[in-house]
This record gives C-alpha cells, sequence and structure tokens, in this order.
C-alpha cells in the first residue's frame, strides 16, 4: 500500500501534522514507536501538560537562543492562539497560570492526547503503534517510504520526521530522527 504522506513520530508535531494532512485529503500513515502516542505529553508540566504559552510571538522568539528568524514563518503559520483555538474546538478547555503558561483546565495531559487522537480518527490518519522506523527509504535521492525496524517496507513519496529530540530517553526520544536525517544528508 502506498501512502501520501508517512509521518514517523507520534508525539504532538507528528499529531498535528498528520492530522492536518488528512484534513487536506492526504491519505496519511503516523508511524509510532511507543505503544501510546504522545508518550511525553504525559509527564508535561509535572502530568498536567503545559502546551504552550500565552504571549505573543516576539515572547516566543526572544527566548529562542539562537537563530530566531529561522521560527518565524512556523510560529506565524500556526501560532499559539490557534492552537488554543484547535484545542477547545477538539473539548479540550484550557487555563493561563503563572508566567502564562496553558494547561487543560482539567490538569490532566491525557485529555490533550485524548483530543489529538480525534483529531487524527477524524481526518482519516491510519495509526500504528510499536512501529518503530529503521530507516527513510530513497531512489535518485528522493524519497520514496520508510523500512520498519521489522524490515517492512511502507511506500510514500512524502515522509515528515517528527520524532523530536534526545531529551529523555524512557519516552522514545532517543534521537532516531536526527540519524536519519544527518543519512539524508542534513546537518
Amino acid at each position: 500500500m502506498t501512502y501520501d504522506l508517512i509521518v514517523v513520530g507520534g508525539g504532538p508535531a507528528g499529531m498535528l501534522g498528520a492530522a492536518t494532512a488528512g484534513a487536506s485529503g492526504l491519505k496519511v500513515l503516523l508511524l509510532e514507536k511507543n505503544e501510546k502516542l504522545g508518550k511525553k505529553l504525559y509527564i508535561t508540566g509535572k502530568g498536567r501538560c503545559n502546551v504552550t504559552n500565552y504571549g505573543n510571538i516576539d515572547d516566543f522568539t526572544d527566548n529562542i537562543v539562537t537563530n530566531p528568524k529561522f521560527l518565524y514563518s512556523a510560529l506565524n503559520t500556526f501560532n499559539n492562539q490557534q492552537l488554543i483555538k484547535l484545542l477547545e474546538s477538539l473539548g479540550v478547555k484550557t487555563k493561563v497560570e503563572r508566567g502564562n503558561r496553558v494547561f487543560p483546565v482539567s490538569d490532566k495531559s491525557s485529555d490533550i492526547i485524548k483530543a489529538l487522537q480525534r483529531y487524527l480518527l477524524a481526518n482519516n490518519v491510519e495509526i500504528r503503534l510499536r512501529s518503530p522506523v529503521k530507516q527513510i527509504l530513497t531512489t535518485n535521492k528522493e524519497v520514496c517510504g520508510v523500512l520498519l525496524a521489522d524490515n517492512t517496507r511502507v511506500n510514500s513519496p512524502k515522509v515528515l520526521l517528527a520524532t523530536g529530540g534526545m531529551s529523555y530517553a524512557q519516552t522514545g526520544s532517543t534521537g532516531d530522527g536526527y540519524r536519519m536525517a544527518q543519512e539524508l544528508g542534513h546537518s
């Protein structure tokens, strides 16, 4: 089977990217190596999920240590206010606390994760858990799919790499995305 887009990583970026692509009519597969989506979200804000900050775009860019202009376009394309509106449209009411930190009113990170899962399903995204990606495949320097850890090949002309960094190995953030990006020639 061939997909229009494969998303590697079931954290918030991967879930939002997959759901947005699905909403535009693409046939999307979301691959997550863990047993559940949003594993790192479960521990953010001590389990309460500090989902964003209520400040303006300048507040965000003022706190980016190197090259804030790099994120300017992304922060203006889908900003914190749009995220809050999306969450509320998915049934998650939010509140603003000290330091402009935004949390779900319930103080449960699981409410954010469940809302994003509903968003994925509503946009016909196929989700495969326990599906670690070993490699992004290319032919003639063009992406053609991914190779899973069990050596299954999944075809797609596009791959969104949303694996996160290396912050919490116990949540799956082990740097796999860095390795895959390097293998494709990224520095």
